[in-house]
């Protein structure tokens, strides 16, 4: 299995370091968030990884270089011409799991304990019971946050909500909103190869507008890790929390 780590992104949150850096390489106790997720990955033979680089590029690129992938077979790819969100990212770096059935799709700026080799056995009970219509599953929590992917009753995603404004987007609007399931998105997916056949967007978008597209006709299902570490290291004081919570 192969893995993708999302590092293109400005990082406007973490200013004033992504200033001068990619916030894929903000430091967490000796070692960049890049070096962390893929030791991350490596725990569970996960080897070969490919990275998107937007913003400060050639630092990204160096770092790899310098360091040997950190032990894993690290690939670029390029987005210096045009940084596409998380779903563009992901399209334009199709050739690279054209013999891949799934892979695991993951932000540079979160760090976390999901045990993920039972993330992928739930993955592969979803595909059976789904009987090839099984498009992704994502990792979440029961944390408190400005936004909530909306599943049903079967764990199947059919909205999503912004709890600041009110806003909503359903693929699948439920009868009964009193049996919708709130959840916040960890951002770490296992994508399987017919999200490419699938989706309809192009250019710039996220997964999770492809994934509401996609909800009406597909299941999406979600795997619940509240129980564990998440950290979402976007902001100069989450770097202090993951100095703590993260050894050198």
């Amino acid at each position: 299995m192969r893995a993708m780590i999302l590092a293109a992104g400005l990082g406007t949150r973490l200013k004033p370091f992504t200033d001068h850096h990619p916030k894929a390489l903000a430091m967490v106790n000796g070692k960049s968030l890049l070096q962390r997720n893929i030791e991350y990955l490596q725990q569970y033979g996960i080897k070969e990884v490919i990275v998107n680089v937007h913003h400060f590029a050639d630092q990204i690129i160096d770092a790899v270089k310098e360091n040997n992938g950190w032990g894993s077979v690290v690939t670029i790819s390029d987005e210096t011409d045009e940084v596409l969100e998380t779903g563009g990212g992901l399209v334009r770096a199709q050739e690279y799991f054209k013999e891949e059935d799934r892979w695991i799709l993951m932000n540079a700026d979160i760090l976390t304990d999901l045990p993920l080799d039972k993330m992928i056995a739930a993955d592969e009970l979803f595909a059976k019971k789904a009987e090839g219509d099984l498009m992704a599953t994502l990792a979440v929590t029961n944390r408190a946050t400005s936004r909530n992917l909306i599943f049903n009753a079967a764990g199947t995603l059919c909205g999503w909500k912004n709890n600041t404004t009110g806003e909503e987007k359903w693929a699948n609007p439920l009868k009964d909103k009193n049996t919708a399931v709130p959840k916040a998105f960890s951002g770490i997916h296992i994508v399987h190869q017919a999200f490419f056949e699938a989706v309809q967007l192009r250019g710039k978008f996220s997964m999770i507008d492809a994934y509401l597209q996609l909800a009406q006709h597909y299941a999406i299902h979600y795997y619940d890790h509240s129980e564990g570490i998440l950290l979402d290291v976007g902001k100069p004081e989450s770097l202090e929390k993951a100095n703590s919570l993260f050894k050198p």
